[in-house]
This record gives C-alpha cells, structure tokens and sequence, in this order.
C-alpha cells in the first residue's frame, strides 16, 4: 500500500515491454560469450535484436486505450504507448539498415546491441514515468548507455574523445537537474506528479524563490539531455566521433525522450508554475533555434551539420513547451514522429554512403547521383523535408506545429523560426549541390546498396512522402496521446 493506504498496482505484465527488451539485451550479451561455441552466424546477433524489438512492438499494441500505473511509477497510457512504438520503431530501423556497418566499424557489437535495447527501455520510461526518481533514473539508464556507445567506433580515435566529454559534461547535467528536482521536492513535498500538481496550484507564495532556481536547473538538465543551447556544447563533438548508427540514434531517440519528458513535466506537475517558467523555454527555444542553424552554415563535416541541424530542430520543437496546451502538446508529437522518419532517412543514407566509400564530408558527396541515383533521391528529399519544403512530411507537421504556436499567442517566436527555417534550406542545398552539380571524384562507377540498405532508405522515403501528403493517422495518434497526458 502507499502512504495514503491505497492498494498499489503490481501488475507486471504492463512492463512487459521493456522486461522483453532487457531480457533480449542480456540474452544477446550471453549468447556472444560463446559464440564460437555455438557457431553462431555474423547476423544471429542484429536478427536477435530485431526479434526483441518486434515482440516488444507487438506487446506495446495491447495497452492501446489503456489508462492504468505500475505501483505509482509508471503510466500506461496512449502517451507511453505512442512513445513505446516510436522508440522501438527508431531502434528497430537503426538496426536494420546499418548492421552491415556496425559489423564492419563497431567494437564490441553484441555490448553495442544490448545497450541499444536497453537504453531504448530507458527512454520509454522516461515518457511514462509518474515519479521524479523514476524519471530520473529511467534518464540516466538512457544517458549512461549512450556514453558507452559513443565510444564504440573501431579505429578511431575521436569516438575515445567524444565519450569523455560527453560522460563528463552530461554528469554535471545530471548532477544540475538532480539538485532541481530535489527544490521542487523541497517545495511540494512529494516526488508524484498529481501531488506536486496540487501543491503547486494551491500557491507557493513563501517559497517562491527555491522554485525558481530548482526550475532554472531542471530546464539546465533537461537542456542538456535535448542539446538546447547552451547546454549543447557536447552535441557536435559527440555526432562526429561516434559511430553513425549511434549519431543517428542520438539525434532521433535521444532528443525524442528529452522532448516526451518535457511534456510529462510541463504540462503536468509543473503546469501551475507556468508563468514561472513560460519565459525560460521561450529564451532557450530562440537561442537554440538562432544558434544551430547558423553555426550549421559553417560546418564542413556531414555529422556536424546533421548535429547542429538537430539543435536547430529542438529549438522548434521547444515552442510548443512554451505555449504548452493540448493543442500545441499534439502538434509536438505530430512534428516528432515527422522529424523522425525524416532525420532517419537522411541518416540511413549517410550510412549506406559512408559503407561504400568510408568518407563522411559533405565534398565527398560530389556525384552521388551519378554514382547511385536512388541514395541521392533519398538525401535530397530527407534534407528538404528537414528545411520544411512542400509535399514531405517536415512541411505538414511544422507547418501544424508553427499553427498551434501562432494560436498560443506567441507569433513573434513562429516568425524567428520561420527565417531560421529559411536558413536552414541554405546549407541542406549545399548537400544537394555536391550530389548533382558536381562530376563524382575517383571512380566514377555505379554502385548498389545491400538489400537491408534499400530496405530501410526505401520505407524511410516512402514515409517520409505519404507523411507530407497524408498524416491522419499519425495525428490521430497523437491527438490521443496528448488527450491523455492532459486528463
């Protein structure tokens, strides 16, 4: 029983989820340990993975509807479900159109698979959380498996480099966002969402300044996590020295995790202080936005400029916390899912590039479209559809993302992130240019993917299409996610 002597829930079959994923993790590890003994084939490991992701996938689908909680710590609800099938999906696509890469230039790739899997429950968790402790060790089982992951790459040095700063730099992040959580601890009484809600809206007029510094180091904390400037310095140098399924992953599930978190916090227990925090979020979203995408001009490397794209991308999606509603909460996670399927594609091209010439600056894309016309396809649309332009999925859902903002009454903040959007076109046609403006250097024959290459980059642009045209579904489970955030 809890405190007030109701019957807590251990109902351990609405975990069942994230136990496959562990279960899978620690099978995969087990199994690598003899895998001379077992003779096991080079893919028995990724298809491990793929099976434990689906099943999990599959299991995730029976709590749709659902509105229940794990002994007070976690939330089953259509907002975890649908951050439940987005992470699996992210991870799912990862695995599947770069095991061929994380073969070749990955260390230790069943370790590498296994804290996949589990930095994948940790970001579940992180959406579903009901506790600020759980949240916050749910964050630092995803935090703690990416610092690991970084530093995987075989061969090069600058994976070593980007692990340290990002181990070091993300545990000052931690320790930021820890001491924030114990002020508002310190100021509710309580560490569950609902009651710190209601200690919050029945007034904290005496205690009005530790809220204010213990929400100044929970934005710092969560900043970090999201790569918001300026607590982004990591970022840049963690995307270029980590292996490129792990840059791939940062940029999608790391930043979606942070973002469902955002939610979790903003509109739930911290709603009542909005006029405490409002004008944070709103300084953070135009420094990030403003920052990422000129300093993203500048750069020369295809992973810094996917990294500081993705900076300029959470600024954007920072917007909706500032004018935080059911309305704009739904557009977030419309843009998410987009920004997703969009960031993916560009992502898993650069990998299917980089397998067949093992260069990663933006130069060495000069005649992609000669060379393989269908890749090029894939970059120039995934690129455009990060720069907003029509008929792809970026265009819909920022378009209903800058909508909500506008409504909330914020449209100075929708008209910076517009000319930053303009912005952003310029150095995503610096990529194009390269691929079809410019003769390929060295050998200039053609060359094709592998299967799982043209399996992943193809699902990618189709959705990456369809999403621009057609979003209802996506929208309408956002629209139900968000409905029960707010209830």
């Amino acid at each position: 029983m809890d405190v007030l002597g109701n019957e807590l829930n251990f109902q351990y079959e609405l975990l069942l989820p994230e136990i496959v994923l562990a279960v899978t993790a620690m099978l995969i590890v087990g199994l690598d340990a003899f895998r001379t003994e077992l003779n096991l084939g080079r893919r028995t490991l990724p298809g491990l993975a793929i099976l434990g992701l689906v099943i999990a996938g599959g299991l995730s689908l029976t709590w749709i509807d659902s509105d229940t909680d794990f002994a007070r710590l976690i939330t089953i609800d259509n907002f975890t479900t649908f951050f439940r099938l987005l992470f699996i999906a992210t991870a799912l696509v990862i695995i599947v159109g770069s095991w061929e890469y994380i073969e070749r230039y990955v260390a230790h790739n069943a370790e590498f698979y296994g804290l996949l899997l589990l930095s994948t429950a940790g970001a579940i968790y992180m959406a579903a959380a009901r506790d600020l402790l759980t949240a916050y060790l749910a964050l630092e089982v995803l935090s703690f498996s990416l610092y690991t992951i970084v530093s995987l790459a075989r061969n090069d040095q600058r994976s070593g480099e980007a692990a340290l700063k990002y181990v070091l730099l993300g545990g000052v992040a931690s320790a930021m966002l820890l001491y924030g959580l114990s002020l508002l601890y310190g100021v509710a009484g309580s560490t569950q969402y609902p009651e710190i809600a209601a200690a919050l809206s029945a007034g904290v007029e005496d205690v009005e300044l530790p809220l204010l510094l213990g929400l100044v180091l929970i934005v710092g904390g969560l900043g970090f996590k999201a790569s918001a400037v300026p607590f982004h310095m990591y970022a840049p140098d963690a995307y270029e020295g980590a292996p490129l399924p792990v840059t791939a992953y940062l940029s999608a599930t790391s930043k979606a995790a942070a973002m469902a978190l955002f939610l979790r916090w903003f509109a739930g227990p911290l709603l009542p202080a909005i006029d405490d925090w409002q004008w944070m979020i709103a300084v953070v979203a135009v420094a990030t936005m403003v920052l990422g995408n000129l300093v993203a001009l500048q750069q020369r490397n295809i992973k810094r400029l996917l990294a500081y794209s993705s900076i300029g991308q959470v600024g954007f999606m920072l917007m909706a916390i500032v004018t935080i509603s059911e309305v704009s909460a739904s557009a977030l996670l419309l843009h998410m899912g987009g920004y997703l399927v969009t960031n993916l594609a560009v992502f898993m091209a650069v990998i299917a590039f980089y397998n067949q010439t093992q260069k990663e600056d933006i130069v060495e894309f000069r005649g992609l479209a000669q060379t393989n016309p269908f890749l090029a396809l894939v970059m120039t649309a995934g690129l455009f559809s990060l720069a907003g332009m029509p008929l792809l999925a970026g265009f819909l859902t920022k378009f209903i993302l800058f909508q909500s903002v506008v409504d909330g009454g914020y449209t100075w903040l929708v008209m910076i992130a517009l000319i930053m959007s303009t912005v952003s076109l310029y150095y995503y046609l610096q990529v194009v240019k390269q691929m079809y403006l410019y003769e390929p250097s060295g050998n200039p024959a053609r060359w094709r993917l592998s299967p799982t290459g043209y399996l992943a980059t193809g699902v990618l642009l189709v959705a990456t299409v369809v999403l621009g045209i057609y979003a209802s579904p996506l929208y309408t489970a956002a629209d139900r996610a968000t409905v029960a955030l707010f209830s």
